[in-house]
């Protein structure tokens, strides 16, 4: 089991709009190669959900771990994961993502979803999820989508947005 680190995807790689494929039954060696890498990445950068895409893979594979900094991990993988049902009722939440460092805005989502997911195993399982969990899982889902947290935001912030991204960015790389 490899914990090499992968590297992130940014704003604006045109990777990150791009639908993943399903995985296959031909992606099995693939995908449990790639999900501990995958984990290693997520707890690295650090974050609590990272989705394929954001490393280059055009796999619907995500990986999550919302425990807090006090709890043991509880790192789930998920593959194909598919949201079944969610509810009328909305919740905002403050969102970040690893493909857009530095850049937080309050989205507004589903507040509780309910999904289904093949484990690395291919058991089938199935969650409700809401809180933190059920918003990290919409957030991953959408990556396999080719769809950002900032998608969901006003043209207005989602502009502002990625212009001080693209800032921080390119002053980043100048001080390196």
């Amino acid at each position: 089991m490899s914990d090499e680190k992968l590297p992130i995807l940014l704003v604006p790689d045109a990777r990150l709009r791009q639908k993943a494929r399903p995985v296959g039954s031909g992606d099995d060696d693939a995908v449990r190669a790639l999900a501990p890498r995958m984990l290693a990445t997520m707890y690295a950068a650090p974050g609590i959900g990272l989705a394929a895409p954001q490393i280059g893979s055009n796999l619907r594979l995500i990986v999550v771990d919302v425990a807090g900094k006090e709890e043991p991990p509880a790192p789930m993988v998920l593959v194909n994961p598919e949201i079944t049902a969610m509810t009328k009722e909305m919740a905002v939440r403050e969102e970040g993502c690893l493909s857009l460092p530095g850049q937080f805005a309050d989205v507004e989502r589903p507040e509780r979803i309910k999904l289904r997911w093949l484990e690395l195993d291919g058991t089938k399982r199935e969650m409700e999820a809401d809180g933190l969990l059920g918003v990290c899982l919409q957030h991953e889902i959408d990556h396999l989508n080719g769809v950002l947290f900032v998608d969901h935001l006003s043209a207005l912030k989602r502009n502002m947005m990625l212009r001080k991204l693209a800032k921080d960015l390119k002053s980043r790389t100048r001080d390196e």
